[in-house]
């Protein structure tokens, strides 16, 4: 038991480290996209077995949670048990690309700083496409404040979901943890939409989400309002904030990670969006204190990695702490 603690702790530190100098290089496979496969495919089987009525739908959404979930957990556990029986460095390097697959720093910063580039230099048009592929709204109605305001939200959204949350499974379950929530989180973005579609087949994978994500959404708001100490934001008024603004959201845990953001910067963020078509009408979060500009996108990301330093740095520790205690 003691060398898998060890191990766990060796590649995690290690995955980290590679997430931040690779992220995910483009053309190189990734995990997620076997994950979103199999939700792909097993929608597909699950509609064609059970009707078509309401109860039909949310029983073959409830049965493609559990299959995936249970599969997307099962295989790399499996796969990883076979690395470490062949040698114990093996089983490290593998769990160190698992755990580095499973964070997405680097590339949330990439792809949210695409959208200040196409912005400043190809205009309004390049920089509703860029962010396009980030958020699921609409964003060819978007103005220049509404397309920054959508990437700064998703940096803020996704420091809980691609970084923080990530490491917490990690924390107490290695890798193999990190799939199982990585799979919980793709089955939401793909299906736990409230449209005609998915409006009962998705009701299980979003309210899995949520309860994935009840201590992960909160963890990750109170590490950023302390990264705002050492990353030159306003941590008062990031405290401020989200004491007032984290329940601003129909979801029980996206407004607790934006609701920082937006009072470490100063600026307004949600309100209403479009989706698929459609207007829906939601309450703001933050003062608008200042206009939002597109040098924001560039602090979101620093409060981003200030908050990746500080869990990566606390969860390591405790990982360490345990290792000395049962030595």
């Amino acid at each position: 038991m003691m060398y898998v603690v060890i191990n766990s702790t060796i590649s995690l530190f290690l995955g980290i480290l590679l997430d931040l100098l690779i992220g995910d290089p483009k053309g190189w496979y990734h995990p997620v996209m076997a994950i979103g496969w199999l939700i792909t495919n097993l929608e597909n089987f699950l509609r064609g077995v059970f009707p078509k009525t309401k109860m039909g739908e949310r029983m073959g959404g409830c049965l493609l949670a559990v299959l995936v979930v249970s599969i997307s957990t099962l295989f790399p556990a499996l796969f990883l048990i076979l690395c470490y029986n062949v040698h114990a460095v093996m089983g490290i390097l593998a769990e160190t690309v698992m755990c580095a697959s499973m964070l997405a720093a680097k590339s949330l910063r990439t792809e949210s700083m695409n959208v200040g580039y196409a912005l400043e230099q190809q205009g309004l048009h390049a920089g509703r496409n860029a962010v396009s592929m980030i958020v699921g709204r609409d964003t060819q109605k978007l103005d220049e404040a509404g397309v920054v305001k959508a990437a700064v939200e998703t940096v803020a959204e996704n420091t809980s979901d691609g970084v923080v949350a990530p490491l917490l499974f990690m924390l107490f379950f290695g890798a193999v943890g990190g799939f199982f929530y990585k799979s919980i989180n793709t089955m939401d973005s793909m299906v736990g939409y409230k449209n005609e579609k998915y409006q009962y087949f998705g009701t299980a994978a979003a309210k899995l989400d949520d309860f994935a994500n009840i201590v992960p959404a909160r963890v990750s708001a109170i590490m950023m309002i302390a990264a705002c100490g050492f990353c030159g934001m306003d941590m008062q008024g990031a405290l401020r904030v989200f004491l007032r603004d984290r329940r601003s959201h129909e979801s029980p845990n996206s407004a607790q990670t934006e609701s920082v953001m937006a009072g470490a910067l100063r600026v307004q963020l949600a309100g209403d969006a479009w989706y698929f078509g459609k207007k829906h009408t939601k309450p703001t979060i933050g003062d608008d204190i200042r206009s939002i500009e597109i040098g924001d996108i560039k602090r979101s990301n620093r409060l981003m990695y200030g908050t990746l330093f500080l869990t990566g740095t606390v969860v390591l520790v405790g990982k360490c702490g345990v290792i000395l205690c049962c030595l």
